[in-house]
């Protein structure tokens, strides 16, 4: 009888893992580092995520109208690096079958604030009920209120002390540079010191070799579509995109009033968020300087069409 052996082989009725399919919903108006740190969370509980992104007709008979328009809203979300597809107009008031089924969604997604209908029930109560809910960290010390009310009132309290760039939440700063998007798997963030010294901030891999740079600063307050469409360009100009945000101080002294609404640290966060960015630069200087394109190696500076103001600390135009 002839030796049976065993095949290595895998067999063609081998089941794959699943994919797991995560769904998170929301208005997402005037999109801020809390929405996104949330995205953050909720692709890292799985494999795939899709984000439903309330309509403007239904945000309004809810809660108001929104500041940012629908598309606008769309399209910043699209922009954010652990989202891998956006549902545009999802139902305001979700339920199993008519976002996760769908969608062909495991389970949902949500901060541990409440969240209730109009009726006072809980939005969620279905999708927790069937064992399809899974509960997210809120991020603190931020919302599209807050955001608003900084605007309002006109207060500067927010602002980092120009001695306190280097004081920057690194664990926080950490989190949001991870990603599918960005190298290493972290997207870059280096700290440029007020004496101008370049210090790495976080684990971020170099450009590799041959590849071109680009770089570009600015403020980048209350991340709106001009700022997502710059950036999509500003990173078509080559592969290897670097961010420079201006400190609250720069900010305020050519803006004036309250400005910047964000300060530095919540600048950079909302930044980072954003898949067309490979580097961050803290507290960049205002006029762009030779140790900073010899330091990335920049081949192309990209700058838009808004006001260039002397610099008052070099007394040149950047």
């Amino acid at each position: 009888m002839p030796k049976r052996t065993k095949s290595t082989s895998k067999s063609p009725t081998a089941k794959k893992r699943k994919q797991v399919r995560v769904w998170a919903d929301g208005c997402y108006d005037m999109v801020h580092y809390g929405h996104a740190n949330s995205l953050r969370q909720g692709k890292a509980l799985g494999d795939y995520l899709v984000v439903g992104v309330h309509s403007d007709e239904d945000i309004a008979k809810n809660k108001g109208p929104p500041v940012y328009t629908e598309q606008e809203r769309y399209r910043i979300i699209r922009a954010i690096k652990w989202v891998d597809e956006v549902v545009e107009g999802s139902p305001y008031l979700p339920t199993p079958e008519n976002t996760l089924d769908r969608h062909n969604c495991d389970f949902c997604i949500h901060g541990a604030d409440i969240s209730t209908t109009p009726d006072g029930v809980d939005t969620y109560g279905a999708q927790k009920a069937a064992g399809r809910y899974r509960e997210i960290e809120r991020t603190q010390g931020v919302s599209t209120t807050d955001l608003v009310g900084r605007m309002l009132l006109l207060t500067r309290g927010h602002h980092s002390k120009e001695e306190d760039i280097g004081k920057i939440d690194a664990n926080r700063v950490a989190e949001i540079g991870q990603g599918p998007c960005a190298r290493s798997p972290y997207t870059g963030v280096t700290h440029f010191s007020t004496s101008h010294r370049i210090q790495q901030f976080s684990n971020g891999k170099m450009p590799a070799p041959g590849d071109k740079v680009v770089y570009t600063a600015g403020a980048f307050d209350l991340c709106h579509i001009g700022h997502v469409d710059f950036l999509e360009k500003a990173r078509e100009q080559g592969d290897f995109l670097v961010v420079g945000l201006l400190s609250d101080a720069v900010v305020n002294r050519y803006k004036g009033s309250n400005h910047p609404i964000m300060n530095l640290q919540e600048r950079v966060l909302s930044v980072l968020a954003l898949k067309y960015v490979s580097e961050v630069v803290i507290g960049a200087p205002y006029s762009v300087t030779n140790e900073l394109l010899d330091y990335f190696k920049v081949d192309v500076v990209v700058h838009g069409d808004s006001e260039v103001f002397v610099d008052e600390v070099r007394g040149l135009s950047s």
